[in-house]
């Protein structure tokens, strides 16, 4: 390991701060002003959810679009019109005087940031890395923990010490003068396969799918609605955390005190998952990742007292490190690395769409006098049937490459 991330560290680091500062665009960082956004703009969860739900579905109608580019240009070249871009939108949030400016801003948050930032550390770590791909992408994942883990903190610090828009602000500042330039500098000379990388999981002929091959796949959408689970659900109670802590009189601080254990739960898994996937494939693991999910919203459903917070946020590190590890090498593995962009495009623009439903669908449920608790048991649920198609899906993958 220590010769792999010798050889590797420039590629691996430049992966790692791609998926870390992809963290202003995702949910648990714009919940984080959840509250300010409420009390300035006078608006009630289901509203909020709604707009939020029609700005992340606007960025995943344009991601199939602008994700496909990465198939054509440099991850490097991606980087200067994607982070000057999520950097305005940070600068957006900080200054937006009336609800259209803030739906702006967040729309390019959830493109730029959840989206794109992510999208391209992916692709192009799953173009570096062959055979020891599931190693390597154990090891950029984790910048997504190490956001969690850290900027929910730094967050309420400056927002207490100042204010949440100049905590938006200092946001953007981190985003144009460190980590532009550091992303750049480490992924602007593309790896190469080389001779001495370890030999793993590889199996023989993979067809090149082209993206309308996959999407006629029926296999591809059994997969991908089971795929979607962690992010519509993950989503869910991320962007209500301040309505469950009302509900339930947690502390102020439950949720924010309970990432950094999610965050280090899911780094161990997501280490241990990407060996399993180097040994025996993405598509053999498949039916299980869905699993610890299930008793994660079982326990967010359930239990009342503060520390079914952090039993919830351990079982879902147990299923996010899973599930960000095999994500990362399940399409290249079932569909290859030729067109891989335009492929995880669709995907990605799909848990976007995830992400944009669960906020508004339960947000609209909770206004209806549908209890949030009642709607997580019906997630569980869910989850069940899902691990059931991902089990079919996996037997039909290992069947066709068997016919081939």
């Amino acid at each position: 390991m220590l010769s792999f991330l010798t050889r590797n560290a420039r590629w691996l680091a430049g992966g790692l701060l791609l998926t870390l500062f992809s963290s202003f665009g995702q949910t648990f960082f714009i919940g984080l002003s959840g509250r300010y956004i409420l009390e300035e703009f006078a608006l009630t969860d289901g509203e909020f959810g709604m707009i939020y739900m029609i700005c992340t579905l606007a960025s995943a109608a344009t991601l199939p679009w602008l994700g496909q580019l990465v198939d054509r240009l440099r991850g490097a070249r991606m980087v200067l019109a994607v982070m000057p871009g999520l950097a305005l939108a940070c600068v957006l949030m900080a200054i937006a005087p009336v609800v259209p400016v803030l739906a702006l801003a967040i729309y390019l948050l959830r493109l730029l940031g959840q989206g794109m930032m992510t999208h391209i550390a992916l692709t192009e770590i799953s173009r570096w890395f062959d055979a020891n791909r599931g190693r390597a992408i154990s090891l950029v994942v984790p910048g997504h923990q190490l956001g969690e883990a850290v900027l929910p903190i730094l967050f309420a610090v400056v927002a207490l010490a100042s204010d949440w828009r100049f905590a938006w602000l200092v946001s953007a500042a981190l985003i144009l003068l460190a980590a532009l330039p550091a992303i750049y500098l480490l992924i602007r000379v593309d790896r190469v396969p080389a001779e001495h990388d370890p030999v793993g999981y590889a199996p023989a002929q993979i067809q090149q799918w082209t993206r309308p091959e996959v999407l006629r796949d029926p296999v591809f959408h059994v997969m991908l609605a089971g795929v979607l689970a962690p992010a519509f659900i993950g989503t869910t109670i991320f962007f209500h955390q301040a309505h469950l802590t009302e509900l339930r009189g947690y502390p102020p601080l439950a949720f924010a005190g309970a990432f950094p254990l999610m965050a280090g739960t899911t780094v161990v898994c997501g280490l241990v998952a990407g060996q399993l996937v180097d040994r025996f494939g993405a598509i053999r693991l498949l039916p299980f990742f869905l699993v610890p999910l299930t008793f994660a919203t079982l326990a967010a459903a359930s239990i009342e007292a503060p520390w079914g917070v952090y039993l919830f946020m351990v079982m879902f590190g147990v299923s996010y490190g899973m599930t960000s590890t095999m994500m990362g090498a399940l399409w290249p593995e079932v569909y290859g690395t030729r067109h891989l962009g335009s492929v995880r495009a669709v995907v990605v623009a799909a848990m976007v769409f995830a992400t944009a439903l669960g906020p508004g669908l339960t947000g609209a449920l909770i206004d209806r006098g549908i209890a949030l608790p009642t709607q997580l048991y019906w997630m569980a649920g869910w989850s069940v049937a899902a691990s059931y198609g991902l089990f079919l899906a996996a037997r039909a993958v290992t069947d066709r490459r068997g016919s081939a």
